[in-house]
């Protein structure tokens, strides 16, 4: 199993420990919102993520509680990634990410459009959202 190492008992440094890096929320994103959850899935994301930096990730996620693996339901020759509550409860974060970036950077039109449905009703959503993962989950 792959060792965590702490920094400090930061609140906001012990979750950088886990999420803060370049990749991990791509993957948690891919799993959660673009419907991803295979190793091949996540190399094919428009970010390329190299296939050891990948593998270190998702090992890491696994390691920590964000995620689990499993038989893929289609192919005993894939493993299949899928979010634990853990992981699920991101969402949020993900979410208030979105938003803050709709604000302050330039992103895709599809984008912007998501983040006037989330500024219209940003509970609603994000309860749907955590509803249907959960759901998935089992």
């Amino acid at each position: 199993m792959k060792q965590l190492k702490q920094r400090s008992d930061c609140p906001i440094s012990s979750a950088l420990d886990i999420i803060g890096d370049k990749w991990s929320l791509l993957i948690v994103r891919d799993i959660m919102m673009n419907g991803k959850n295979t190793y091949n899935e996540f190399l094919k994301s428009a970010e390329k993520i190299a296939t050891n930096v990948l593998a270190d990730r998702l090992a890491m996620l696994e390691a920590t509680g964000i995620l689990t693996k499993a038989e893929h339901p289609d192919s005993k020759a894939k493993i299949y990634y899928k979010l634990t509550n853990k992981g699920i409860d991101l969402l949020p974060i993900l979410i208030e990410m979105i938003l803050w970036a709709d604000e302050h950077l330039p992103v895709s039109n599809d984008a912007v459009a998501y983040g006037k449905l989330l500024k219209k009703d940003k509970a609603t959503i994000t309860k749907q959202m955590m509803t249907a993962l959960k759901k998935n989950n089992k």
